[in-house]
This record gives C-alpha cells, sequence and structure tokens, in this order.
C-alpha cells in the first residue's frame, strides 16, 4: 500500500500549495488570506514515481478561549488531526518568514506524542539566505527540519530523499498473491449500493459482513477466487460518502483504505445503485478511477427492485456526469440474487487484457498514418501541426508518445479525436488510454547555426545599424 503523507499547520503557511505542486494539479484552492481549506483534500503525488497518497487539511487554530468558541475552525482542526491518525507521516508546515510561533511549539508538542513520522517544513524560502529560514525552528528539538518553498519546489526533493530512507520501495517478491496471472478487482462504490453483498455472490459464501446500514465495511477486505479459468482477487472496499455526512472517526480512515484499494487494482468495478438518481459523490468517485488510470466497469445493481424508469434515469445521469468513462462497460446486475455477475466478471477480463495490450511500433504508426488520413491536424498560425511518428511507452494503462511539431498547441478536440482513434482501431473497452505528445530533440538546439559567408556579413551589418539607433 502506498505511504500516506499528511500536510498539516496553522493556516496561510502553504499546505495547499505544496498539495498542488506534488499532486501536479490545482485540486486546493489557493489565495493569500488563511481559512481556506476547510475539509480534508486527498491526492496521489504525481511527483516521486507516484508513489505517496497525501491530505491537504486547513489550518489549525489555536485553542485559546475566543478560537474554541468558533464552531468552523473547531470542525477544521478536528479534520487535520483525523488526517494525522490516517497518516504514516506528517509534513508540519511553518512560515519561514514569520519565523517561529507559541502556536507552532503548541502544535509541534501534540505532534510530537502522536507516534508519527513529523517532517518540519519551514516553507517560502524563496529568496532567502539558505539555513537563516531554519535556524528559529530547530529549537523544536525536531529530527527533521527542512527549508522548503511550496511554490516552487525548492527543497522538497531533499525531504522526499529522506523520506524514501524510511519507506523503501519494496521489492517485487513474487508470492502466490502477487502472481501476473491473479486479476486485482477492487469494487468501489457509495454506500450501500451491494458492493459486499456482490463479493459474497461471487466467492459463494457470506465471507463479507453485510447490512442495510450504510458504512458496515469499514476496511479494504481482500479474498482470492477462480472463475472460468481466471483467478481474481476481489478488495472489498469501505463506501466513500460525502464528507460533509462523514461524522465518525473510524468511517474516516475509509477513505484512504478505499484509494489504496484502487491504486492497488488492475480492475475497478464501479457499482451504483439502480435505485437511486446517480449521485454527484458516484462521479467524482469516478473521476478518482479515472485519474489512477485502472481499468474500469460500470455495475449498476438492484436490477431485482429497480423498475425500466430506474434504468432511464441512471442513464440520464450516466450521459451528463460520467460522460467521461464512456469507454466503460455497463452491466446490469443483481448482487443478491446473483444475476447477471458471471457476465459482469467476463467484462473484467477483457478490460484487463485491453489493459495489457502491447501494439509494435510499425503496426502502431500505420493506425497513426490512417487517422492523419481521415483528420489532418488543424492549422496553427498559418501552419500545418506536424505528428511524424508513435511509440508505445507503457501499458496499465496504455500509453502512447506522439512525436511532432508544435505539440504544445494541438487543441484538446483533436487529442480526444486520437484517442478515440487508437481505442477503436484496437478494439480496446474499459481502459483510459493516454496520450504523451513530444517534440523530436533538436541536436543544434542552444547552439548558433552555421552562417554562410554572406549571412555573416549581413548579421554584423544588421548589428552595426542596431547599435547606432541606439
Amino acid at each position: 500500500m502506498k505511504p500516506v503523507i499528511a500536510l498539516v499547520g496553522r493556516t496561510n503557511v502553504g499546505k495547499s500549495t505544496l498539495f498542488n505542486y506534488l499532486t501536479k494539479s490545482n485540486n486546493a484552492l489557493v489565495a493569500d488570506r488563511p481559512g481556506l481549506t476547510r475539509d480534508r483534500i486527498y491526492g496521489v503525488t504525481h511527483r516521486f514515481q507516484d508513489r505517496y497518497i497525501v491530505i491537504d487539511t486547513g489550518g489549525i487554530s489555536p485553542t485559546d478561549a475566543s478560537e474554541a468558541k468558533d464552531h468552523i475552525n473547531i470542525l477544521i482542526t478536528s479534520q487535520a488531526w483525523l488526517a494525522i491518525e490516517e497518516a504514516d507521516m506528517v509534513f508540519f508546515l511553518v512560515d519561514g518568514a514569520e519565523g517561529l510561533v507559541p502556536q507552532d511549539q503548541e502544535v509541534f508538542s501534540k505532534l510530537r506524542n502522536s507516534n508519527k513520522n513529523v517532517f518540519v517544513l519551514v516553507n517560502k524560502a524563496d529568496a532567502s539566505i539558505s539555513n537563516m529560514l531554519a535556524s528559529d525552528f530547530f529549537t523544536l528539538g525536531a529530527e527533521h527540519v527542512y527549508e522548503t518553498s511550496a511554490r516552487s519546489g525548492k527543497g522538497v526533493r531533499d525531504v522526499f530523499a529522506e523520506v524514501e530512507k524510511l519507506y523503501p520501495l519494496p521489492e517485487e517478491i513474487p508470492t502466490e498473491e502477487t502472481r501476473e496471472d491473479v486479476i486485482k478487482v477492487a469494487l468501489v462504490g457509495r454506500p450501500n449500493v451491494g458492493k459486499s453483498t456482490l463479493a459474497n455472490a461471487l466467492i459463494g459464501e457470506e465471507r463479507f459482513v453485510t447490512s442495510a446500514i450504510p458504512g458496515t465495511t469499514r476496511d479494504s477486505i481482500s479474498e482470492v477466487i477462480e472463475k472460468f479459468g481466471t483467478t481474481f482477487e476481489l478488495i472489498d472496499t469501505a463506501g466513500i460518502r460525502r464528507r460533509s455526512k462523514v461524522h465518525d472517526m473510524i468511517e474516516k480512515f475509509s477513505v484512504v483504505k478505499t484509494l489504496q484499494a484502487i491504486e492497488a487494482a488492475h480492475v475497478v468495478i464501479l457499482l451504483l445503485d439502480g435505485t437511486q438518481e446517480l449521485a454527484e459523490q458516484d462521479a467524482r468517485l469516478a473521476g478518482l478511477v479515472l485519474e489512477s488510470g485502472r481499468s474500469v466497469v460500470i455495475a449498476i445493481n438492484k436490477i431485482d427492485i429497480s423498475s425500466t424508469e430506474d434504468h432511464k434515469e441512471i442513464q440520464k445521469g450516466f450521459d451528463l456526469k460520467l460522460r467521461f468513462l464512456e469507454f466503460a462497460e455497463r452491466q446490469f446486475i443483481s448482487a443478491k440474487e446473483k444475476e447477471g455477475v458471471t457476465k459482469l466478471m467476463r467484462t473484467v477480463v477483457r478490460a484487463h487484457r485491453s489493459a495489457n495490450i502491447e501494439v509494435n511500433t510499425a503496426e502502431l504508426n500505420r493506425m497513426l498514418e490512417n487517422a492523419l488520413e481521415s483528420f489532418q491536424p488543424p492549422l496553427v498560425r498559418g501552419r500545418r501541426i506536424k505528428l511524424k511518428y508513435a511509440t508505445q511507452v507503457n501499458k496499465l494503462p496504455p500509453t502512447f508518445a506522439i512525436h511532432g511539431n508544435q505539440i504544445g498547441r494541438i487543441p484538446a478536440t483533436y487529442k480526444r479525436y486520437l484517442e478515440n482513434y487508437f481505442r477503436k482501431t484496437l478494439k480496446l473497452v474499459g481502459t483510459p488510454i493516454r496520450l504523451v505528445f513530444k517534440q523530436p530533440d533538436n541536436p543544434y538546439a542552444g547552439k548558433r547555426n552555421k552562417l554562410t559567408p554572406r549571412q555573416e556579413y549581413s548579421r554584423k551589418r544588421l548589428l552595426k545599424k542596431v547599435k547606432k539607433r541606439k
């Protein structure tokens, strides 16, 4: 499982800026005023080999009498301490420009008792003299103190170099559970959509606790099964509900466990409730699955008690909120009556096979050539964007690098066209496709091209004219 990092500190010290830097996103709101982040925000560090889950938190408020009366600040602070409980390590951000303040000392004394690895990040070290900002904070007695800039990333690599000593990359040991022929399947969805019931239906026994009470499953539990000659490892996860609806501390741990299960899986079954309209939380969960790059299958459950009208409403919601998962196959099932579950697992196999496809370079370039003939790239400032050749650079999901000129100006619509063309030609289902556009290396980059004697003479004359005008 991926280690979890909690970003904590008082307000306006740069936690959300660091979160956006690590995740290469703008998911956390950033502004030069305190108190902008109020809830926990989860993401995967798309820097440092996607190895960590990171949690952004709101500012921890002081515990004086005036603040204690502020109900919102109490809730924000409690969210931060819950994130600390979820985390394997804590990045405690402080303001280097402002220096050590009593509130920092108060928070650090509590962090010291949390039995977590705490890294003190003296932030806002953009243009200061090295080692000057951090001097005040060594009095805290912390083992790890670093000067950083969340805005530019200065010093962050040094922090993660130390983190990687504590959490080294695991060695790949071929055990029974990690064989390549085992398809890991995570069952995810909102609470009470039938995840544990589906897992029990597939296993053939009551392995997972089920009830009509949302949130019965607290952790991610796995079980190995075999169907039609294929071995699956099922991971039943706790349901993710809207954070505003989560009050129980134990249930809050489920979010991290579910994210870790998604990251560990090859294929994700996104379970929807066929008796209810598609909710915003379904779309957010689908977005997390898409961002992870995992194959996905949509299972619409409870067809034994849902009506045709319910199915139509689900379809409308899918077209409105889950259009970005058009590539995923949809199956209507009844986990309780075990209807459609075998067909669902065959869909999982197809999605896994698609995600592992390998395309040789010659075939891929023929496809690119045909795609360009069918629909040429647009003109930019009178020049046609040229895409020259393509290679496959990865799988799970299939990732293709396309080399050409003016790649930074390729419109999103044309990128989607290429993605859909490759998907249709390769007959891929259930897996996202990633296209990486690259500019060919210029051997003369950074060097002045050699000029003919006449061109050199003209250049010198032009420089003389410019100097005279000045």
